[in-house]
């Protein structure tokens, strides 16, 4: 074997035992999560919570509680997976936790609502109440219960406005900002919890079992979604340099700062974006990095909100804070010896700092969708790296057809890829377009673990 050959397999054999080890802590995750749900339940029963049960009423009583335990054990999940906590991001991508903080959370909630209707309803039963009496009796139980019932229609928002028919109507500014109250919810449930929990008020293991649970959980939320973000400021002290309108209508931005290379970005990777303009200094949204970073970070957005179309009246020197790097859309997440980068629209963002970094002689394929060369954002750039690295380039270019290429060039990996079962795929752009080109790669003999989506949706 070359001595010329034996660095890249090295590498690649690296690049399959993080891929591995990613995985692994995956499903360690989820499974720590259902571990923390059972251990909550069995301390409740260790405590006493089932012994008392001697009628229909007590065991509906008694499972409420349990739905209570499940709820705020996944309630703890969401917080921590929204965190931007390194080690959660490295393991699963952002992508994947958002998706799974997503789906926990209204299970979550739902759980929650549930013990909150079996609480009341058999608490009532007790009491010889009607259910609305003994909603409006929490003053004799104290403060904790009303914010209890406080943390409930924060829920209930949440839910509500989550579900799609309402979500795709809202600007994402708007459902973002709502969706902010599940944290206020959960701040306010906590104190409920251990004032009123009966599980709790003997103090012992299962005090401190939760109280651990609840740092962890909050802590991470605090540390690197509220502190971290205002260090970085004082640290990098990072500033738009320049703002460049380009063609097709988007813009890039060219970020700089001091020491940028300990924030340890990725091509591929996207920070989460605060500038501190009038106009934008309340609102935060997610832009990959369309260069390699370096000593200078850069974006390019094309306008689709109030926010991204605002980006264009950016003026230097404003001040930027950023959360990240995020995501897990890297050459490190790579297993094979090829390389395929597929994008739509402005998701050739990714795929271009990807591109960069690509050696010459690489194995890379790059298929890039737009409807016509004026709308494609940066396939200049895109053209230029190909050529200087020896990269083979489809354009499709035209109106959407029967497959996610177009009416005039139908699009198959298959196609397009000598050898689609070697190469890792590298897909970013509209969520349901993103999902068909990963579904081509599948049938063209994609590895699924070798098939990476960065999508455009929330």
């Amino acid at each position: 074997m070359s001595s010329t050959r034996q660095p890249a397999l090295t590498l690649l054999e690296d690049r399959r035992r993080r891929s591995a080890r990613r995985s692994w802590w995956t499903d360690g995750l989820e499974a720590a999560v259902w571990l923390a749900a059972v251990t909550g339940i069995a301390l409740m029963i260790a405590s006493g919570g089932v012994a008392y049960a001697t009628s229909p009423a007590d065991w509906l009583y008694a499972a409420g509680r349990a739905f209570g335990i499940v709820a705020a054990v996944l309630m703890m999940a969401q917080v921590l997976l929204a965190s931007r906590v390194p080690w959660v991001e490295r393991a699963i991508g952002h992508d994947r936790a958002i998706a799974v903080h997503t789906r926990w959370g209204k299970v979550a909630i739902v759980l929650m609502l549930v013990h909150l209707a079996i609480m009341t309803t058999v608490t009532a039963s007790y009491d010889g109440r009607s259910v609305g009496a003994q909603v409006f009796a929490w003053p004799e139980y104290g403060w904790w219960m009303l914010a209890a019932l406080v943390a409930a229609t924060a829920f209930i928002v949440v839910l509500v406005t989550s579900l799609t028919a309402v979500r795709l109507r809202w600007p994402y500014e708007r459902w973002h900002a709502v969706h902010m109250l599940v944290y206020i919810g959960v701040a306010f449930a906590v104190p409920h919890q251990f004032l009123e929990g009966s599980t709790f008020r003997a103090g012992g293991i299962a005090w401190w079992f939760w109280a651990v649970l609840w740092t962890l959980s909050i802590g991470s939320f605090v540390l690197f979604r509220l502190i971290r973000p205002v260090v970085r400021i004082g640290r990098h002290g990072l500033m738009v340099e320049s703002v460049t309108p380009l063609a097709d209508g988007s813009t890039t931005v060219t970020v700089a700062g001091r020491n940028l290379d300990r924030l340890k970005a990725q091509p591929g990777q996207f920070f989460l974006w605060r500038f501190l303009s009038p106009e934008l200094r309340t609102q935060q949204h997610p832009y990959s990095l369309s260069a390699a970073p370096g000593d200078r970070l850069r974006i390019t957005v094309k306008p689709s909100g109030f926010g991204s179309t605002a980006v264009k009246n950016l003026t230097p020197g404003t001040r930027v804070m950023v959360e990240g790097p995020l995501g897990i859309f890297t050459h490190q997440s790579r297993t094979r010896s090829a390389l395929v980068l597929v994008a739509a629209g402005i998701g050739v963002t990714p795929v271009r700092s990807m591109l960069e970094e690509c050696e010459p002689g690489d194995d890379v394929t790059v298929i890039v969708r737009a409807r016509s060369r004026d709308e494609a954002p940066l396939l200049d750039e895109i053209e230029d790296l190909a050529t200087a690295r020896g990269a083979t380039v489809h354009l499709l270019l035209g109106s959407r057809g029967q497959t996610w290429g177009t009416r005039e060039n139908p699009a198959s990996i298959s196609d397009l890829v000598a050898s689609p079962q070697d190469a890792d795929v590298y897909i970013c752009g509209p969520r349901g377009w993103a999902q068909v080109v990963a579904a081509d790669a599948l049938a063209a003999g994609v590895a699924p673990a070798a098939i990476h989506r960065e999508e455009f949706g929330w």
